[in-house]
């Protein structure tokens, strides 16, 4: 075969979407799988899918005979015309002059990648290559991607520049226990469970940053909402306070439910989270103190005394009065990293605050601590030494500016988006405590 053949064979015209678009008579080369073949008699009707959408090619024939041989989900090539359909479900069709077949699939499939026949979680996992042929599995990850690609617009626009911090780390960043831990040349290496540290430093000099990368925590949950592998959105900004970094964040949740509204992604679900996500975007997140929480917990006879973290019982209680998206501020200082700052109104309280949905906390944020001196303090009262932190001290006696940030875990945002109940089912190939391949 001459390499100019080879590349026509190779190379399809057109995806799906398109085809609506063209003439009838045009000639396309469409790619994709086979998901459907249904035999008339002298007439055949072919569903090739591509990750666009689903194409009907019609076959007489040669041609109809070949498709008979070719296994369903086999790779291919058809060559056509694009002519009008009477089929209520395709806009138009495609008359095949040829098929060309790249790769056969083997049966029968671990799954059903139509989704007709359900497959647990579990084992659509095992096989999450061939489960994304699933058309309702696939447009998870196109919004996924068209949401990341908004958040990075998003902050860029505001004059945030991205960086890429270490995940490879020679500490204990944060002073955090839940860190995986390996060799590393002969030294100890960590992986990160943040970024907190190393964006706090580039703000001396960059001012505005932001990063969405992997991060990893060593943390011994496996719920529907916990990674040991998640991707964070992390920000940090001099001259902002927490209110104005929730101002940011409300904004950007706001505009990535509004995009998922317009997308359509809902449409087809029995349980439509569209109407109730144009109400939240159209109103502002309620801001409830910490201590307003404790109120409203008395009043649902979930006693929690001033200090106490707020458990899972708690925000599950809460998420019932409070079933949205809804900020919790001003925590006690105590309940917070070394680096969040004291409250100029109480000490004991803190410039901070956390983003929930319902009971699930999607981002947590506040005001940092920028005098050094300070900082020093926060790590004895804490345990840590200060003498592990002493590169990132350092930075505080170069003129560090006042700033403020958030970590907002994506992978969550887009459990709520999606309106699934399971966080593995937003992420392609999900790590947690019993899960590391494939």
């Amino acid at each position: 075969m001459t390499p100019n053949k080879f590349k026509k064979l190779l190379t399809r015209t057109h995806f799906s979407k398109d085809l609506k678009n063209l003439q009838i008579g045009s000639d396309v080369r469409v790619a994709g799988w086979i998901e459907d073949f249904r035999d008339i008699g002298k007439l055949g009707f072919l569903t090739l899918r591509d990750v666009t959408g689903a194409i009907q090619s019609v076959l007489l024939g040669p041609n109809l005979e070949k498709a008979k041989t070719i296994p369903r989900q086999s790779s291919i090539l058809v060559v056509g015309t694009i002519k009008p359909t009477k089929s209520r479900e395709f806009e138009v069709e495609v008359s095949v002059k040829e098929i060309h077949v790249y790769s056969e699939a083997i049966h029968s499939l671990p799954i059903d990648p139509t989704g007709r026949i359900e497959s647990n979680l579990d084992n659509r996992l095992d096989s999450r290559a061939l489960d994304l042929r699933n058309p309702k599995i696939s447009k998870i990850f196109v919004l996924r991607s068209q949401l990341l690609k908004i958040i990075r617009d998003f902050f860029i626009l505001r004059g945030f520049i991205e960086v890429n911090t270490p995940k490879i780390i020679g500490s204990a960043s944060e002073g955090g226990s839940n860190l995986f831990s390996f060799d590393y040349f002969k030294r100890k290496g960590y992986l990160a469970q943040s970024p907190q540290l190393y964006k706090e430093q580039l703000i001396l000099s960059l001012d505005r940053v932001f990063e969405i990368a992997p991060f990893f925590r060593a943390e011994n949950s496996h719920t529907v909402r916990h990674l040991n592998e998640f991707l964070s959105v992390d920000i940090e900004a001099a001259y902002l306070d927490y209110f104005d970094i929730m101002d940011i964040i409300e904004e950007l949740v706001k505009l990535t439910l509004k995009h998922t509204i317009e997308s359509g992604y809902h449409a087809d679900l029995p349980n439509s989270e569209s109407k109730s996500f144009l109400d939240v975007v159209s109103s502002p997140f309620p801001r409830l103190s910490y201590e307003q929480c404790l109120k409203d917990l008395g009043e649902m006879d979930e006693k929690v005394n001033f200090g106490d973290d707020l458990l899972d019982s708690s925000l599950r209680k809460l998420g019932e009065k409070y079933n949205s998206f809804y900020f919790i501020t001003n925590w006690p200082l105590d309940l917070k990293p070394f680096y969040i700052h004291e409250n100029d109104e109480n000490p004991l309280l803190s410039k901070s605050f956390d983003l929930q949905y319902g009971y699930l906390e999607l981002v947590s944020g506040g005001t940092r601590q920028h005098d050094v001196s300070k900082l020093k303090h926060r790590l004895q009262d804490q345990g840590l030494s200060i003498d592990s932190f002493t590169n990132h001290l350092k930075t505080f006696e170069w003129g560090m500016p006042p700033h403020s940030g958030c970590g907002l875990g994506f992978d969550r945002l887009m459990m709520v988006l999606s309106n699934l109940p399971n966080i593995r089912e937003v992420v392609l190939y999900p790590r947690d405590t019993s899960r590391i391949s494939p």
